[in-house]
């Protein structure tokens, strides 16, 4: 019997626990600091998930304990769930608060929409108490949010869905970039100039192709996990980036950033404004609720 055949099917919790610590700080004194047990007992723990996984995932550089290449995808994989188990603990802690309203989203949303817009829906909504946490767009596993903003097709398990923002995505730059670069007057233009791509390299491809521009390889340029980073690279003149209009609205009118085509496409994703089944809301919930379907992208 070899040593992964000694533990049952499920991985050991203490030890999953104790490596996303590890990888989540970037290092083992810290991570005992935050569980209060000791350096060695960390040791001991990440030896034991990988005896379970039959992998390395950590690997000493001189006095210091990095992470392999097969440590930094499994944290990847998952430190989502222990955002989820963090978000539902903290929110069942604090449901005593009689008018707490908890909503998930994802950074690109929340920054460049709902929070410059929330102090409208606070001013109406005296002493409701809105906690906002991060949504996981990749998979969207069940969280502790009462609402949830999600990018996707609009379908997800156990939740109600409507539409918000459409999928339509149009080319954007920011204005000093225009200016060290343009004029920038078609397509095939862009061909010679970078681009920013948020999450994989495909929808800037689909986007040229639509206007008959074709590429004879794979396109470059900087490739960026999501819609945030790759917006904040095009404000700081780093290249062209593809952003659906409603959520860099008030970019536009400051003249952050410059429309480059009136031509758009539809990925096939947007933004919806979702709720779960199996439940009703709470009159704040509710109210929420309603702002956010009917009011959050007037103005």
């Amino acid at each position: 019997m070899n040593k992964t055949e000694q533990f049952d099917s499920d991985p050991p919790l203490r030890a999953v626990r104790t490596f996303e610590s590890f990888a989540r700080h970037g290092g083992v004194n810290a991570a005992a600091r935050e569980l209060g047990i000791s350096a060695s007992a960390i040791s001991h723990q990440l030896r034991l998930l990988e005896e379970f996984l039959g992998q390395a995932l950590t690997t000493r550089q001189g006095r210091n304990l990095i992470l392999t290449e097969d440590g930094r995808e499994y944290y990847r994989a998952i430190r989502s769930a222990f955002a989820v188990l963090r978000s539902a603990t903290e929110h069942v802690r604090e449901k005593t608060a009689t008018r707490q309203v908890t909503i998930s989203l994802i950074p690109m949303f929340g920054i460049n929409l709902f929070i410059p817009r929330l102090g409208e829906f606070l001013g109406e909504n005296p002493g409701v108490d809105v906690n906002v946490t991060y949504a996981n767009h990749r998979s969207y596993p069940s969280d502790a949010a009462d609402i949830s903003i999600r990018f996707g097709t609009g379908h997800w398990p156990g939740y109600h869905s409507e539409l918000l923002i459409s999928g339509a995505v149009t080319a954007w730059c920011s204005r000093e970039f225009l200016q060290r670069h343009g004029p920038i007057d078609s397509p095939h233009s862009l061909m010679g100039l970078p681009l920013l791509h948020d999450e994989e390299r495909g929808t800037w491809n689909h986007w040229l192709q639509s206007l008959g521009v074709n590429h004879p390889g794979a396109l470059q340029g900087l490739l960026f996990e999501d819609g945030q980073l790759a917006l904040t690279a095009a404000l700081n003149g780093l290249g062209c980036v593809l952003m659906r209009e409603p959520l860099i609205t008030g970019l536009q009118k400051r003249g952050e950033l410059v429309r480059l085509f009136e031509h758009e496409l539809d990925d096939g994703r947007a933004y919806y404004l979702c709720r779960r089944a199996d439940g009703e809301l709470s009159r704040e919930g509710a109210s929420l609720y309603g702002w956010l379907k009917g009011g959050l992208l007037a103005g």
